[in-house]
């Protein structure tokens, strides 16, 4: 077992491993690869999945909340209770160790060392007689130690240097790297913005320019696996890109050096209308709050009349951001949660007095991907009834894991407690199979959920599987045409095609008749069938798409995610709800005569 260490930990939460390795080294909506945000694209074929396999070396769920150690603090270690299980981290020396580990005589007697014996033992038989030479790296990182993780949780794991490095910078809001936002599919990959003040800015790189050579290689020749595989390499080092800018027809060289680049978590940021704000928050990490903060600052401060809290696909962050950003919302001395945990003692965190406080009408969104510390938050604005919850059930991530910095630079991520929320109930979904397959439901120690959780006003919420919103608010579902066309990056292609064509649009730019009919003659080319009957119903929705696409590549990234944000039904109904916020907080015996319980879906509404 991995001990503590002397110092207080951080807690961080996320809720998947594999997530946190896409966003330091991209593949989907993070900020990562040279220091880069790939756009997200959806990923079916089993090849493209097991790009996002990493921290765990395995396809996981959600990953917890977890203790980490001062990532600046390189003297921070934590020792093992039994020196005998740390030889299976210094992979140069175990067969040397496992000889004088079996000639010993006076071997300790309790079941860890023997376990670790046995180990040894089969290593090195193993390494003796296997067929083929042995990886000791990929041997005991990847099967033993990862194999043994895997028998308790998703959410335990263990990181290689590299991982772990990246682990860090998370926590940070740091990777090194160019600091662009692309959009990769096979053969292409367009910048969709910048970071200020980061190499690729510094060197002119902006919205619409096609990167089609990376250190010499032709982008045009390579699948998506292998464009990843370049641009991961690529980060590290200097790098020679060759750029095709809007309009014209042959690249343009640069040469950009990495440097350590910011990773915003508030990714969108506008008003929805006059005096209603929309913010959507990727992640949690240290300086999240700030950036909300200044955000809500710079649409209004307290000029505002409410805000819409967008958490939908949020695995969660620094644990510690989550109090803090309760503390933006919540009165001084409030608590937020408590953790519990066989080695960890009992602790309370609560709200402390800030600088900056709104005190604005809130709607948080949500879905079946906010989770962990987005769920603590979640469940703190509820249970306080301080926020309307509105979208889909939350994943229902519960537990805390402690993450230790070992020897060889590497980590471990170990579940070591349970988190519950103000009204003591846990959010844990049962996990049938693991460790957690009957988690504790209440701090009162109940092994099933309890029927009846309050909030401050009385409302009645539930334990047990995540945190169910006041108002459900489903997912437009798409047909399987769009969603293909959307996997394909039909949309994007598209926009870059049409801006060769036609130059630069205006901001009054919206899609027509003649632009469809563009669309459709370029899916031809692209032998994509159109259905008719998809073709006819999917107007709306694909003028949306064009337009955003288009905007992304010519006033940048912030312009056409607002438009697309706009367009979302979720965030439409959503909007809708501001006036109604005073009486949904209200237990039902409270309100009105005739007001409706809206925990159900909301009936269909004309658009507006």
């Amino acid at each position: 077992m991995v001990g503590r260490a002397a110092r207080t930990p951080r807690v961080i939460s996320g809720r998947d491993v594999a997530n946190l390795q896409a966003r330091a080294e991209g593949g989907c909506p993070w900020w990562g690869l040279l220091g880069t945000k790939l756009r997200p694209r959806p990923l079916r074929e089993p090849d493209d999945n097991q790009l996002h396999q990493v921290f765990a070396g395995r396809l996981g769920g959600p990953a917890g909340s977890w203790v980490i150690l001062n990532p600046e603090d390189d003297t921070t270690r934590v020792s093992s209770r039994f020196p005998t299980v740390r030889v299976v981290l210094l992979t140069g020396t175990i067969l040397v160790l496992a000889s004088a580990l079996c000639s010993q005589t006076d071997l300790t007697a309790d079941a860890v060392t023997q376990e670790s014996l046995k180990f040894t033992e089969v290593y090195g038989v193993l390494e003796e007689n296997y067929v083929d030479p042995l990886d000791p790296d990929r041997t005991i990182f990847d099967g033993g130690i990862r194999g043994m993780l895997s028998a308790l949780d998703p959410f335990s794991s263990f990181f290689d240097p590299d991982q772990f490095e990246q682990l860090q910078q998370f926590a940070r809001g740091k990777a090194r790297g160019f600091g662009s936002i692309l959009y990769v599919s096979p053969g292409k990959i367009l910048i969709l913005q910048t970071a200020q003040g980061s190499p690729s800015w510094r060197a002119g790189l902006g919205p619409g320019d096609e990167i089609v050579e990376v250190n010499g290689t032709h982008i045009n020749r390579l699948d998506f696996r292998s464009l990843i595989e370049l641009l991961t390499r690529a980060r590290s080092q200097t790098a020679r890109l060759g750029v095709i800018r809007p309009g014209q027809v042959v690249a343009q060289d640069f040469e950009l050096n990495p440097a350590e680049v910011e990773m915003p978590t508030v990714d969108k940021a506008f008003l929805l209308r006059t005096g209603i704000a929309y913010l959507h928050v990727t992640a949690f990490d240290q300086k999240t709050p700030q950036e909300v903060s200044g955000a809500l600052a710079r649409l209004g401060g307290a000029s505002l009349k409410g805000l819409l809290l967008d958490l939908r696909g949020n695995p969660g962050g620094v644990l510690d951001t989550a109090v803090s950003l309760a503390s933006l919302f919540l009165k001084p001395d409030v608590l937020v949660l408590t953790q519990r945990g066989r080695v960890l003692p009992e602790k309370s965190f609560r709200t402390s007095a800030r600088s900056a406080q709104f005190n604005l009408p809130l709607i948080v969104l949500v879905n079946g991907n906010t989770a962990s510390a987005a769920e603590v938050l979640t469940a703190a604005l509820q249970e306080h009834d301080r926020a309307l919850i509105a979208g889909e059930a939350t994943f229902g991530k519960g537990v805390v894991e402690s993450v230790a910095a070992l020897s060889e630079k590497t980590g471990l991520a170990l579940t070591t407690a349970q988190y519950f929320t103000p009204s003591g109930r846990s959010i844990q979904r049962p996990m049938p199979g693991t460790a957690l397959a009957a988690p504790q439901a209440s701090l009162a120690g109940a092994s099933r959920p309890s029927a009846r959780f309050r909030t401050d006003n009385g409302r009645v919420v539930s334990a047990g599987g995540g945190i169910t919103p006041d108002v459900r608010l489903p997912a437009p579902t798409r047909d399987p045409w769009v969603s293909f066309l959307e996997q394909r990056g039909a949309f994007t292609s598209f926009a870059s095609e049409y801006l060769t064509l036609h130059g630069k649009v205006e901001r009054t730019f919206e899609p027509d008749a003649q632009v469809l009919d563009e669309f459709r003659r370029y899916l031809g080319q692209q032998r994509i069938r159109v259905p008719e009957e998809y073709w006819t119903q999917d107007q709306d929705y694909l003028k949306l798409k064009i337009k955003a696409e288009v905007f992304n590549l010519v006033f940048g990234l912030a312009v056409g995610d607002e438009i697309e944000t706009r367009g979302d039904p979720q965030v439409q109904k959503a909007a809708r709800l501001f006036p109604r916020i005073p009486t949904l907080l209200k237990p039902p015996a409270a309100r009105p005569t005739g007001a409706r319980d809206l925990r159900g879906p909301l009936p269909q509404e004309p658009q507006r």
